[in-house]
């Protein structure tokens, strides 16, 4: 029901499924609240007009009386909060909040909270088998995709948690005043979403808000900029490769074999682990001290960590057709995920790599990619509405194709194959040009790699 505007209210800006969750919570607190989105047909319009149809909505272009007269803004993590709307709002003295914010405010048991770049799902996903195994009755939701998505706010109507574990993302940490994890990590960091920050200084202090109020610190021995900007007394907990120091999580080896260790006490080797590629030694390490930091028992952590097999679009392999075997990381969405994929891939394989790759650039920079492809690649396949700018970055060794569709590009792929190679799509850039989200984006790869055969 679309009504007039009245004035010091909540207003949810941007609806989607973390929009929706915020008008349900509020409604259900007794709170009055209006939601704003530019877009005409916003993801959630028929949701919200079907459960709530006493809630105002207004859409299309942002109204600034709207913003300014608020009593607070509820912004989705889609939208900056650099908008000048937002901004006006926030100098006439309106909150600006979102719901990892409300979320943490709200909750009384401890918050497992992660963030990075890349491989943040991942350890999302091997910490919380890890918590299954260890019998945990934890909430987890935030920034996750598929059938894990869940907003934070609904994990509340679930009612008493042991913990909650959340994946966020600079987005959602942007308007989080002090989340207050009992366990914080920032993973790593690369440049990523270059068309929404300023920089990547800009981006790292965007996630460097994850620490604000946490109790104790994970971090990357490997990445400096995983590392607290400012002094706390939280306890340090550390994982990289190479041997682990005072309460770090390492890599030991030992007979010729080589082994996941926590200082110098084995815990799995390596070969154990059903998932390849450093990146993912290091996401395991990652979750593992996660995990050790919140005292799981490591009868738990051991029996999670061998039997995590990864997740969808992150390096899944799809089918061998010929001697070749197709892989979907779709989730490889920046250049650091796409150089993790082509380098653990590369160590796996008897042959090359035929890269699928492109999309929306987000004004990246391709380069670090070359030297990974010019040790493992032989052939690029590019698709999306930035192909020929990531064309340019690649050395003329490597052959480089266009395509006009993703059929196209696994049909192209197969061509420039043989027995040994893979053929691996992982776009180093965000799906929007062509597909509707990165799942989306792999199903189509996995669709076409079906009509190979």
């Amino acid at each position: 029901m679309q009504t007039e505007l009245d004035d010091c209210i909540t207003v949810v800006v941007g609806l989607g499924d973390t929009g929706l969750s915020c008008v349900k919570y509020f409604s259900q607190a007794g709170e009055k609240v209006k939601v704003v989105d530019s877009r005409d047909e916003p993801p959630g319009l028929a949701a919200l007009k079907e459960l709530y149809p006493d809630v105002e909505y207004e859409l299309g272009d942002f109204n600034l009386e709207t913003f300014v007269t608020a009593k607070q803004l509820v912004v989705s993590p889609g939208l900056s909060i650099h908008s000048p709307e937002i901004e006006a709002a926030k100098k006439a003295g309106v909150v600006i909040t979102g719901d990892i914010d409300i979320f943490s405010k709200q909750v009384t048991a401890p918050i497992i909270a992660v963030t990075g770049s890349n491989g943040k799902s991942t350890v999302v996903a091997v910490l919380a088998e890890i918590l299954r195994k260890a019998g945990k009755n934890f909430g987890l939701g935030g920034n996750l995709d598929g059938d894990s998505f869940k907003p934070a706010l609904d994990l509340i109507a679930e009612g008493e948690k042991d913990l909650y574990l959340l994946e966020l993302s600079s987005f959602q940490l942007e308007t989080t005043e002090c989340l207050g994890a009992a366990v914080a990590t920032l993973l790593n960091l690369s440049a990523d979403h270059m068309d929404r920050y300023e920089g990547i200084d800009d981006y790292h202090r965007a996630k460097q808000r994850i620490f604000t109020g946490c109790k104790q610190v994970v971090i990357n021995r490997d990445d400096k900029k995983s590392y607290p900007l400012e002094a706390s007394d939280a306890a340090v907990w550390d994982f990289g490769f190479g041997r682990a120091g005072v309460n770090g999580l390492g890599l030991l080896e030992e007979g010729g074999d080589l082994y996941l260790a926590y200082q110098l006490e084995k815990i799995v080797s390596v070969s154990e682990l059903k998932i390849f590629g450093q990146h993912n030694i290091s996401n395991v390490l990652a979750a593992v001290a996660l995990a050790m930091a919140m005292a799981i028992d490591m009868n738990a952590i051991k029996a999670a960590i061998t039997e995590f097999t990864g997740l969808p679009h992150r390096c899944q392999w799809v089918e061998n057709i010929g001697g070749v075997d197709f892989y979907n990381d779709s989730k490889g969405t920046n250049v650091a995920a796409t150089v993790a994929a082509v380098e653990g891939l590369g160590e796996h394989i008897s042959g090359h790599i035929v890269l699928i790759a492109g999309g929306l650039a987000k004004g990246a920079d391709f380069s670090a990619l070359v030297p990974a492809m010019n040790k493992w690649g032989k052939v690029v396949i590019l698709i999306g509405e930035d192909a020929v700018e990531m064309a340019g970055y690649f050395d003329a060794e490597i052959q480089t194709y266009f395509a006009s569709d993703m059929q196209d590009a696994v049909r192209v792929a197969l061509q420039q194959s043989i027995a040994g190679d893979a053929v691996l799509l992982s776009p180093a850039c965000s799906s929007f040009d062509m597909f509707e989200n990165f799942q989306h984006r792999g199903f189509a790869f996995m669709k076409s790699v079906e009509t190979l055969q």
